[in-house]
């Protein structure tokens, strides 16, 4: 019997390793290819590379103007993150309570899924008009703008359920004791949804920061173009060949999202266990 057991264990071990390994090696191959001399992507590539060389990120930021692709992007991703947070989580939370009464409450609230079930591309027609009557294409404006309106929506509906899911007698609680409307929003309710904002917050910073059909669309100058814009630019008929320059390209786009990534998937967890253990 244990040595059944004891075969079982080894099993899920090698088949989590061999998943790992297969999960893992496409994010290993493009840091390898990122680091590699270009004379060893000619041939058969071996899977270590022979020599290393960081010539690609030279080229990258140097000639391909990528630092700039990348300080528009964090411009347009924080941006958008910071109002698509204060408009959806305020607006979550008036529709989820019901003290907030108003008629067109449950219209807004299918019209906001609406926006979120149609797909972005069914947007730019009207925004494309919209922004070019104001004057504002070939900026990063309509940019951050689109993202905005594409994250709210999810925002609202994913927080909708943790503040219903939120006791109201506490929100009682911090009336009677003076609390004003805003005291009580900003120090006791926001801190109990805090996983969730957190949650919320990495989607809508991946959607933002991957961003392109908004990008084509509505820039046209170089000083303008995003990450995923200035990548897609890499792989033209002059760089097909450069695939050591897509490859760190490719690094360089996926290192702001991950550290991300890992300081919201750590608040998360600090608020998941912030309320778990009562004085």
């Amino acid at each position: 019997m244990k040595a059944k057991r004891r075969a079982a264990g080894v099993a899920k071990v090698l088949a989590g390793a061999v998943l790992l390994v297969v999960a893992l090696f496409p994010i290993y191959w493009l840091v390898a290819m990122s680091i590699r001399e270009t004379g060893e992507m000619q041939g058969q590539i071996p899977l270590l590379p022979q020599s290393l060389t960081f010539e690609h990120f030279a080229n990258l930021f140097l000639n391909e103007g990528f630092g700039q692709a990348t300080l528009n992007s964090l411009q347009t991703t924080l941006s958008s993150l910071v109002l698509s947070l204060i408009v959806g989580v305020c607006a979550a939370y008036v529709i989820a309570r019901r003290r907030f009464q108003f008629k067109l409450k449950k219209p807004l609230t299918y019209w906001i899924l609406l926006v979120r079930v149609l797909p972005p591309v069914a947007f730019t027609i009207p925004l494309y008009t919209m922004f070019s009557k104001i004057g504002l294409l070939n900026t990063k404006i309509p940019v951050t703008l689109a993202c905005v309106l594409i994250n709210v929506p999810l925002i609202i509906w994913f927080l909708i359920s943790f503040f219903q899911d939120l006791p109201e007698e506490i929100e009682e609680s911090a009336r009677v004791d003076g609390a004003t409307e805003m005291q009580m929003f900003l120090k006791i309710v926001l801190p109990l949804v805090a996983p969730g904002i957190a949650a919320v917050a990495m989607l809508s910073f991946m959607y933002a920061w991957n961003e392109y059909t908004y990008t084509v669309i509505f820039t046209r100058s170089p000083d303008n173009y995003t990450v995923p814009l200035a990548l897609s630019l890499l792989n033209s008929e002059d760089n097909l060949t450069s695939f050591g320059l897509v490859a760190a390209g490719g690094v360089v786009s996926v290192i702001p999202i991950t550290l991300f990534v890992i300081f919201a998937q750590n608040y998360l967890i600090s608020g998941l266990s912030s309320g778990a253990v009562k004085e």
